[in-house]
Protein backbone atom coordinates (compact mmCIF):
# COMPACT_ATOMS: atom_id res chain seq x y z
CA UNK A 1 0.00 0.00 0.00
CA UNK A 2 1.46 3.36 -1.00
CA UNK A 3 1.70 6.36 1.31
CA UNK A 4 -1.16 8.06 -0.53
CA UNK A 5 -3.35 4.95 -0.18
CA UNK A 6 -3.25 4.75 3.59
CA UNK A 7 -3.94 8.45 4.00
CA UNK A 8 -6.85 8.30 1.56
CA UNK A 9 -8.38 5.33 3.35
CA UNK A 10 -8.61 6.94 6.80
CA UNK A 11 -12.11 7.59 8.15
CA UNK A 12 -13.31 11.06 9.08
CA UNK A 13 -12.06 12.55 12.36
CA UNK A 14 -13.34 15.43 14.48
CA UNK A 15 -9.86 16.88 14.84
CA UNK A 16 -7.50 17.91 12.04
CA UNK A 17 -5.60 15.76 9.53
CA UNK A 18 -2.81 17.66 7.77
CA UNK A 19 -0.77 16.12 4.95
CA UNK A 20 2.91 16.93 4.45
CA UNK A 21 2.81 19.42 7.30
CA UNK A 22 6.16 21.10 8.19
CA UNK A 23 7.09 20.20 11.77
CA UNK A 24 9.86 22.74 12.38
CA UNK A 25 7.40 25.37 13.67
CA UNK A 26 6.21 22.89 16.31
CA UNK A 27 9.71 22.51 17.82
CA UNK A 28 11.92 24.77 19.89
CA UNK A 29 14.84 24.33 17.49
CA UNK A 30 12.59 25.46 14.59
CA UNK A 31 14.16 22.97 12.18
CA UNK A 32 13.18 19.80 10.37
CA UNK A 33 11.06 18.35 7.61
CA UNK A 34 7.38 17.55 7.28
CA UNK A 35 5.08 14.92 8.73
CA UNK A 36 3.66 12.54 6.16
CA UNK A 37 0.43 13.03 8.12
CA UNK A 38 -0.11 15.23 11.19
CA UNK A 39 -3.15 14.43 13.35
CA UNK A 40 -4.48 16.91 15.91
CA UNK A 41 -7.24 14.99 17.75
CA UNK A 42 -10.29 16.80 19.09
CA UNK A 43 -10.35 14.75 22.30
CA UNK A 44 -9.45 11.37 23.78
CA UNK A 45 -12.24 9.53 21.96
CA UNK A 46 -11.13 11.00 18.64
CA UNK A 47 -7.59 9.84 19.36
CA UNK A 48 -8.70 6.30 20.22
CA UNK A 49 -10.82 6.00 17.08
CA UNK A 50 -7.96 7.22 14.88
CA UNK A 51 -5.48 4.74 16.36
CA UNK A 52 -7.97 1.91 15.94
CA UNK A 53 -8.56 2.80 12.28
CA UNK A 54 -4.93 3.43 11.36
CA UNK A 55 -3.36 0.51 9.45
CA UNK A 56 -1.05 -1.46 11.75
CA UNK A 57 1.95 -1.02 9.45
CA UNK A 58 1.84 2.80 9.62
CA UNK A 59 4.34 4.11 12.20
CA UNK A 60 3.11 6.54 14.84
CA UNK A 61 5.16 9.35 16.40
CA UNK A 62 3.91 11.54 19.23
CA UNK A 63 5.03 15.17 19.39
CA UNK A 64 4.49 17.45 22.37
CA UNK A 65 5.72 21.04 22.49
CA UNK A 66 8.92 19.94 20.74
CA UNK A 67 11.19 21.21 23.50
CA UNK A 68 13.47 18.17 23.57
CA UNK A 69 13.46 16.91 20.01
CA UNK A 70 15.21 17.30 16.67
CA UNK A 71 12.99 16.63 13.67
CA UNK A 72 15.36 15.48 10.93
CA UNK A 73 15.39 17.32 7.62
CA UNK A 74 13.87 14.43 5.67
CA UNK A 75 10.67 14.57 7.70
CA UNK A 76 8.75 11.91 9.63
CA UNK A 77 7.11 8.94 7.89
CA UNK A 78 3.69 7.71 8.97
CA UNK A 79 1.39 9.55 11.33
CA UNK A 80 2.54 12.22 13.78
CA UNK A 81 0.10 12.86 16.63
CA UNK A 82 0.16 16.15 18.50
CA UNK A 83 -2.08 16.61 21.53
CA UNK A 84 -3.09 20.18 22.26
CA UNK A 85 -5.96 22.29 23.56
CA UNK A 86 -8.34 22.04 26.49
CA UNK A 87 -9.15 18.38 25.92
CA UNK A 88 -5.57 17.35 26.67
CA UNK A 89 -4.06 20.18 28.72
CA UNK A 90 -6.30 20.45 31.77
CA UNK A 91 -4.81 20.48 35.29
CA UNK A 92 -6.84 19.85 38.46
CA UNK A 93 -5.90 19.69 42.14
CA UNK A 94 -7.75 17.81 44.85
CA UNK A 95 -6.30 17.08 48.26
CA UNK A 96 -2.68 16.05 47.69
CA UNK A 97 -3.39 14.91 44.11
CA UNK A 98 -2.81 16.67 40.81
CA UNK A 99 -4.41 15.31 37.65
CA UNK A 100 -3.00 16.66 34.39
CA UNK A 101 -3.55 16.07 30.69
CA UNK A 102 -0.62 14.85 28.62
CA UNK A 103 -0.42 18.17 26.75
CA UNK A 104 -0.26 20.24 29.94
CA UNK A 105 3.04 22.05 30.37
CA UNK A 106 5.13 20.73 33.23
CA UNK A 107 5.41 24.30 34.50
CA UNK A 108 1.61 24.58 34.56
CA UNK A 109 1.46 21.45 36.74
CA UNK A 110 3.98 23.00 39.13
CA UNK A 111 1.99 26.24 39.31
CA UNK A 112 -1.27 24.40 39.99
CA UNK A 113 0.39 22.41 42.75
CA UNK A 114 1.77 25.59 44.33
CA UNK A 115 -1.65 27.27 44.33
CA UNK A 116 -3.17 24.19 45.97
CA UNK A 117 -0.45 23.96 48.63
CA UNK A 118 0.95 20.68 47.27
CA UNK A 119 4.71 20.29 47.64
CA UNK A 120 7.00 17.95 45.72
CA UNK A 121 6.30 19.04 42.15
CA UNK A 122 8.29 22.29 42.25
CA UNK A 123 10.97 20.79 40.00
CA UNK A 124 8.48 20.69 37.13
CA UNK A 125 8.85 24.47 36.95
CA UNK A 126 12.34 23.84 35.56
CA UNK A 127 11.34 21.39 32.82
CA UNK A 128 10.38 22.95 29.46
CA UNK A 129 8.08 20.19 28.26
CA UNK A 130 4.71 18.53 28.68
CA UNK A 131 3.35 15.81 30.95
CA UNK A 132 3.41 13.29 28.09
CA UNK A 133 7.10 13.85 27.52
CA UNK A 134 7.83 13.74 31.23
CA UNK A 135 6.12 10.35 31.50
CA UNK A 136 8.05 9.00 28.53
CA UNK A 137 11.52 9.99 29.75
CA UNK A 138 11.15 10.23 33.55
CA UNK A 139 11.88 13.94 33.25
CA UNK A 140 13.58 15.57 36.20
CA UNK A 141 15.93 18.28 37.40
CA UNK A 142 17.50 19.67 40.56
CA UNK A 143 17.44 16.32 42.34
CA UNK A 144 13.85 15.23 41.63
CA UNK A 145 12.31 13.04 38.91
CA UNK A 146 8.85 12.20 37.62
CA UNK A 147 8.98 8.79 39.32
CA UNK A 148 9.11 10.52 42.71
CA UNK A 149 5.63 12.06 42.37
CA UNK A 150 3.77 10.04 39.73
CA UNK A 151 0.91 7.81 40.90
CA UNK A 152 -0.49 6.52 37.61
CA UNK A 153 -1.16 7.43 33.99
CA UNK A 154 -3.41 6.25 31.20
CA UNK A 155 -3.46 6.40 27.44
CA UNK A 156 -4.19 4.40 24.31
CA UNK A 157 -1.98 1.78 22.73
CA UNK A 158 -1.37 1.40 18.99
CA UNK A 159 -4.66 -0.49 18.57
CA UNK A 160 -6.69 2.21 20.31
CA UNK A 161 -7.19 0.17 23.49
CA UNK A 162 -7.04 2.02 26.80
CA UNK A 163 -4.06 1.19 29.01
CA UNK A 164 -3.56 2.34 32.59
CA UNK A 165 -0.25 1.95 34.45
CA UNK A 166 0.73 2.49 38.05
CA UNK A 167 4.09 4.14 38.66
CA UNK A 168 5.71 0.77 39.44
CA UNK A 169 4.69 -0.48 35.99
CA UNK A 170 6.88 2.15 34.29
CA UNK A 171 10.15 0.56 35.42
CA UNK A 172 11.69 4.01 35.63
CA UNK A 173 15.42 4.56 35.62
CA UNK A 174 17.41 7.72 34.88
CA UNK A 175 15.73 9.46 31.92
CA UNK A 176 14.15 6.18 30.84
CA UNK A 177 10.80 4.46 31.03
CA UNK A 178 10.18 0.76 30.61
CA UNK A 179 6.50 1.30 29.76
CA UNK A 180 5.28 0.09 26.34
CA UNK A 181 6.59 2.54 23.76
CA UNK A 182 3.38 2.52 21.72
CA UNK A 183 1.16 4.12 24.38
CA UNK A 184 -0.04 7.63 23.57
CA UNK A 185 -0.44 9.14 27.03
CA UNK A 186 -3.62 11.09 27.74
CA UNK A 187 -3.56 11.86 31.46
CA UNK A 188 -1.42 11.44 34.57
CA UNK A 189 -2.06 11.60 38.32
CA UNK A 190 0.55 12.89 40.78
CA UNK A 191 0.70 13.06 44.54
CA UNK A 192 2.67 15.47 46.69
CA UNK A 193 2.56 16.50 50.33
CA UNK A 194 0.75 19.41 51.96
CA UNK A 195 2.66 22.66 52.50
CA UNK A 196 1.93 26.38 52.60
CA UNK A 197 1.34 27.73 49.07
CA UNK A 198 3.78 30.59 49.74
CA UNK A 199 6.54 28.15 50.70
CA UNK A 200 5.96 26.02 47.59
CA UNK A 201 5.91 29.12 45.39
CA UNK A 202 9.15 30.40 46.92
CA UNK A 203 10.95 27.17 46.05
CA UNK A 204 9.53 27.33 42.52
CA UNK A 205 10.76 30.90 42.18
CA UNK A 206 14.26 29.78 43.15
CA UNK A 207 14.22 27.07 40.46
CA UNK A 208 12.95 29.51 37.83
CA UNK A 209 15.56 32.13 38.72
CA UNK A 210 18.36 29.55 38.66
CA UNK A 211 17.22 28.30 35.26
CA UNK A 212 17.08 31.80 33.80
CA UNK A 213 20.59 32.55 35.03
CA UNK A 214 22.23 29.34 33.85
CA UNK A 215 20.34 28.19 30.73
CA UNK A 216 19.82 29.81 27.29
CA UNK A 217 16.04 29.70 27.61
CA UNK A 218 15.46 32.57 25.19
CA UNK A 219 17.39 30.86 22.36
CA UNK A 220 16.24 28.23 19.86
CA UNK A 221 17.35 25.33 22.02
CA UNK A 222 16.24 21.89 23.09
CA UNK A 223 17.11 21.54 26.75
CA UNK A 224 19.84 19.19 27.95
CA UNK A 225 21.49 17.55 24.95
CA UNK A 226 23.17 14.62 26.70
CA UNK A 227 22.32 12.55 29.74
CA UNK A 228 24.76 12.79 32.61
CA UNK A 229 27.00 9.69 32.48
CA UNK A 230 27.53 7.91 35.81
CA UNK A 231 30.03 9.92 37.83
CA UNK A 232 30.19 12.78 35.33
CA UNK A 233 28.42 15.99 34.32
CA UNK A 234 27.82 16.23 30.58
CA UNK A 235 28.38 19.98 30.47
CA UNK A 236 31.81 19.60 32.07
CA UNK A 237 32.81 16.97 29.50
CA UNK A 238 31.62 19.13 26.60
CA UNK A 239 33.40 22.13 28.11
CA UNK A 240 36.65 20.26 28.67
CA UNK A 241 36.60 19.06 25.05
CA UNK A 242 36.48 22.70 23.91
CA UNK A 243 33.00 22.84 22.39
CA UNK A 244 31.41 25.64 24.41
CA UNK A 245 30.44 28.39 21.95
CA UNK A 246 32.10 26.61 19.00
CA UNK A 247 30.11 26.87 15.76
CA UNK A 248 29.22 23.85 13.64
CA UNK A 249 27.28 25.07 10.61
CA UNK A 250 24.40 27.04 12.09
CA UNK A 251 24.57 25.20 15.42
CA UNK A 252 26.68 25.52 18.55
CA UNK A 253 26.77 24.59 22.20
CA UNK A 254 25.64 27.59 24.19
CA UNK A 255 28.30 29.89 25.71
CA UNK A 256 26.00 30.04 28.75
CA UNK A 257 25.54 26.29 29.28
CA UNK A 258 27.65 23.79 27.36
CA UNK A 259 25.09 20.97 27.46
CA UNK A 260 22.55 23.10 25.57
CA UNK A 261 22.71 23.20 21.79
CA UNK A 262 21.32 26.28 20.07
CA UNK A 263 20.22 27.11 16.55
CA UNK A 264 22.07 30.37 15.91
CA UNK A 265 19.58 31.29 13.21
CA UNK A 266 20.17 29.22 10.10
CA UNK A 267 20.89 25.72 11.41
CA UNK A 268 19.50 22.60 9.79
CA UNK A 269 18.59 19.49 11.71
CA UNK A 270 21.72 17.94 10.16
CA UNK A 271 23.83 20.74 11.68
CA UNK A 272 22.41 20.10 15.15
CA UNK A 273 22.69 16.33 15.02
CA UNK A 274 26.11 16.56 13.37
CA UNK A 275 27.31 18.84 16.16
CA UNK A 276 26.08 16.42 18.79
CA UNK A 277 27.77 13.45 17.11
CA UNK A 278 31.03 15.39 16.66
CA UNK A 279 31.04 16.24 20.36
CA UNK A 280 30.25 12.65 21.32
CA UNK A 281 33.20 11.40 19.26
CA UNK A 282 35.54 14.06 20.67
CA UNK A 283 34.55 13.42 24.28
CA UNK A 284 35.00 9.68 23.75
CA UNK A 285 38.47 10.26 22.31
CA UNK A 286 39.59 12.73 24.97
CA UNK A 287 37.85 11.49 28.12
CA UNK A 288 36.90 7.91 27.28
CA UNK A 289 33.26 8.60 28.16
CA UNK A 290 30.26 7.70 26.00
CA UNK A 291 27.78 10.56 26.00
CA UNK A 292 24.21 9.43 25.38
CA UNK A 293 21.64 11.67 23.74
CA UNK A 294 18.86 13.02 25.93
CA UNK A 295 17.33 14.93 23.02
CA UNK A 296 15.28 12.67 20.78
CA UNK A 297 16.10 12.65 17.06
CA UNK A 298 13.10 11.73 14.93
CA UNK A 299 12.57 11.01 11.26
CA UNK A 300 14.66 10.64 8.12
CA UNK A 301 18.04 12.36 7.68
Amino acid sequence: MSAADWRDALPAVRGKLLRDEPLGPFTWFRVGGAAELLFLPADAEDLAAFLKALPAEVPVTVLGVGSNVIIRDGGVPGAVIRLAGRAFAGVQAEGRRITAGAAALDAAVARAAARAGIAGLEFYAGIPGTVGGALTMNAGCYGSETKDVLVSAWGYDRSGARQELEVADFGYTYRHSGAPADIVWVEAAYEGRPDAPEAVQARMDEITARREQTQPIREKTGGSTFKNPPGHSSWKLVDAAGWRGKAYGGAMFSPLHSNFMINTGAATAADLEGLGEAVRADVKAKAGVDLQWEIKRIGRP
